[in-house]
């Protein structure tokens, strides 16, 4: 069973920085798309920043410049650094991955439903 273990929320004042990370399980990070997506109360899930097999890389046009998705292969783990945070960043950030296989076009590595493996999520809070 495929299992994604996100750590690293808390809370921060404004313009602080934060740092998730996201260990997987029976699932090999560098060989896949994997996402960040976050949900604040009453809002639906989107995507924050999502890191492709290749390395490259895409944001959110919200969070460009601030935040940063990386991954390290060897510890099997991929990361978001959060900078300049702001009270709308706040939400619970989830980690995610497709099906083995499964191929996702590009203009989709933002979209909830091209993933189909999900963490428990970690809590964001940021405050002014």
């Amino acid at each position: 069973e495929v299992q994604l273990v996100e750590s690293g929320g808390g809370s921060v004042q404004a313009g602080g920085s934060l740092r998730l990370s996201c260990a997987a399980s029976r699932y090999t990070i560098s060989n896949h798309l994997m996402g960040w997506f976050r949900q604040a109360p009453g809002k639906e899930r989107e995507g924050v920043a999502a890191i492709l097999s290749d390395g490259s890389t895409t944001y959110a046009d919200s969070v460009k410049g601030r935040f940063t998705i990386s991954r390290d292969n060897a510890k099997n783990t991929l990361y978001l650094q959060m900078n300049s945070l702001k009270p709308e960043d706040t939400g619970m950030y989830y980690c995610a991955a497709p099906l083995q296989g499964r191929w996702v076009f590009r203009p989709q590595v933002l979209v909830p439903s091209a993933y189909d493996y999900w963490g428990q999520g970690t809590q964001v809070t940021v405050s002014s």
